[in-house]
């Protein structure tokens, strides 16, 4: 069979294919074949009647639009882009060499992907589209189909639906946005490239995951239908309707949803920065030091091993203290636990926010023999002498400074909103997006949502709670748009799986004031093998291929799609 050549999670295109090759497709887990090579253009091309047979009788559908060497047009485009938009996915396109599919999907998405990215993407699977380069400049400036205006960042170009960020929050809002109404115009403006499944960095961390895993390309997870203007955002006008990006330019919008995530504040730790990735400094919440985590627990036999916690909010609140549950499993299960002094230092006073998840976290504590030391601040570090400061706090406001010396420290570093939030009218008295607490509305500009961890709702930041949040800002955005009153309701689910050991996990699962929102008829307090199954292996397809599509799974409410 032709060599697969995949573009995105849901195409892939390859040189000519035969009858036979059908059930092995099928089997790879596609669910739709296009034909963009026209009947008798060479003397080896089984004919389309045959493939079409062969394609259903594998239980896969089939479809045909051939394009002639040299015209392939802006209508078999469209037509192309159509069909992609509801054949079900994964699909696979053909032609002779799967360079005229190739050629295909780029044209389609060039309204909404820049050209550079497109051309990268076609690249990283084999095929050199830069002749299609002044073309793909063309439509990119073009902007949505439904748009004649030329700018593609012009302030004279009204976005129905403008997304900050392209992050879990930001990308999962755009999905169920569009999924309810796909003719609306919608961008998403989000400089990275690459798309992080952030919740596994903590099992990277313990050998338990692959880094690679985590990454996809922003082209690839960016959700059909939007548009991605690659670009940093430095400050919002929501007085009139616009966000300014750092190279001054306005875009402006009839709706918009502020999805920033959070910044890791590494200044706020002196000596952090320089000191990570040296002497034992490590930290999970970053992507480049997660696999230095697992390096520095696999070289520890005995010596003292300090993990530390912030002030909150932080997002994934009991992920410091999963980094010393797994940490302390391994050492258990080497037999070196004895040898090592193990320490938590939690700015805050108690274990976990969740009371019913504290005896059982306590047990796990006591098996580990892990000191906790609260209201304990990490301060300054210094890799070299591989000591750390911390501000303690008495029980009547007091404070002194405590000097640690360790072999292993894992650091949660201090997080806060992002600049472009804090220092903008939208901000709270804390610098978090100040929204309603159900609605996610903003509560001084009602053409403004929020979604995720720059929210300042007093939910937990996690990857779950987006999961939640991302139905009830689509319904209530489409409901403001449509004048009509906002009945959805966030309740303020989270959910925490908190990975006690390898193979357990306690599925911490609470709402505002702590109230216990389970999705399973189980004993939350309890360790279970089925929920480390769940975070491990079940959670990372159900992120990418769900939530970021706009299918709400276990979230009490199904998108209805209208116009």
């Amino acid at each position: 069979m032709a060599e697969v050549h995949r573009l995105t999670p849901d195409l892939a295109v390859a040189g000519q294919l035969q009858p036979q090759d059908m059930p092995t497709l099928a089997e790879a887990g596609f669910h739709s074949v296009i034909n963009n090579r026209p009947e008798h253009e060479g003397e080896d091309q089984p004919t389309g009647a045959a493939l079409e047979q062969a394609a259903r009788d594998a239980g896969l559908a089939y479809y045909a639009l051939p394009v002639v060497p040299g015209q392939l047009n802006d209508d078999l485009v469209e037509r192309f882009g159509s069909l992609m938009q509801h054949a079900r996915g994964p699909v696979l396109a053909f032609c002779r060499t799967g360079n005229r599919s190739s050629s295909l999907w780029a044209l389609s998405q060039s309204r909404r992907l820049d050209p550079k990215t497109v051309l990268a993407t076609a690249e990283s699977a084999g095929y050199d589209l830069s002749k299609l380069s002044e073309r793909l400049q063309q439509r990119w400036h073009q902007g949505p189909a439904s748009h004649t205006e030329s700018a593609g960042r012009s302030p004279a170009r009204t976005w129905d639906v403008l997304i900050v960020g392209g992050g879990a929050g930001g990308l999962a809002a755009a999905a169920s946005i569009l999924k309810r109404r796909p003719s609306l115009t919608v961008a998403v403006i989000e400089p990275r490239d690459t798309h992080y499944y952030q919740p596994a960095w903590t099992l990277v961390g313990a050998g338990a995951f692959r880094r690679a895993d985590t990454a996809r390309a922003m082209a690839r997870v960016m959700p059909r239908g939007s548009k991605w203007i690659r670009a940093a955002v430095a400050g919002f006008d929501p007085e009139q309707n616009q966000v300014v990006l750092d190279d001054g330019e306005r875009i402006a919008y009839r709706t918009l949803v502020v999805a920033p995530g959070l910044e890791l504040h590494l200044d706020g730790v002196e000596g952090l920065r320089e000191s990570l990735g040296h002497n034992g400094v490590t930290s999970n919440y970053l992507f480049d030091y997660a696999p230095y985590t697992w390096e520095c627990v696999q070289n520890l036999k005995s010596g003292r091993a300090l993990f530390t916690q912030p002030p909150m909010p932080i997002k994934c609140a009991g992920a410091p203290q999963k980094a010393l549950y797994l940490s302390c499993h391994h050492w258990e299960q080497q037999g070196v636990l004895e040898h090592i002094d193990v320490h938590f230092h939690n700015a805050g006073g108690v274990l976990f926010g969740v009371e019913t998840f504290v005896p059982p976290l306590m047990e796990y504590i006591r098996r580990y023999r892990a000191h906790l030391d609260f209201n304990s601040n990490l301060k300054a570090v210094d890799a070299g002498q591989r000591t750390a400061w911390f501000t303690d706090t008495d029980a009547d406001g007091n404070q002194s400074e405590r000097r640690e010396a360790f072999d292993l420290l894992h650091v949660t570093p201090p997080q806060r909103a992002p600049q472009c939030v804090r220092d903008s009218a939208l901000a709270n008295g804390a610098g978090w997006l100040d929204l309603h607490a159900e609605t996610l509305q903003h509560n001084r500009f009602p053409t403004v949502f929020g979604i995720g961890d720059s929210s300042g709702t007093g939910n937990a930041k996690t990857a779950a709670a987006v999961r939640k949040q991302a139905p009830v800002v689509a319904a209530n955005l489409l409901a403001h748009l449509d004048g009509r009153a906002l009945e959805g309701r966030y309740d303020g689910y989270g959910a925490c799986p908190l990975t006690v050991e390898r193979g357990k996990v306690i599925m911490a699962e609470f709402g505002y004031q702590g109230a216990l929102q389970p999705s399973f008829p189980l004993d939350p307090t309890k360790a279970r093998k089925l929920y480390w199954l769940l975070k491990a292996q079940a959670l990372p397809p159900i992120y990418f291929n769900l939530m970021l599509k706009g299918h709400e799974w276990l979230t009490g409410t199904q998108p209805k799609k209208s116009v």
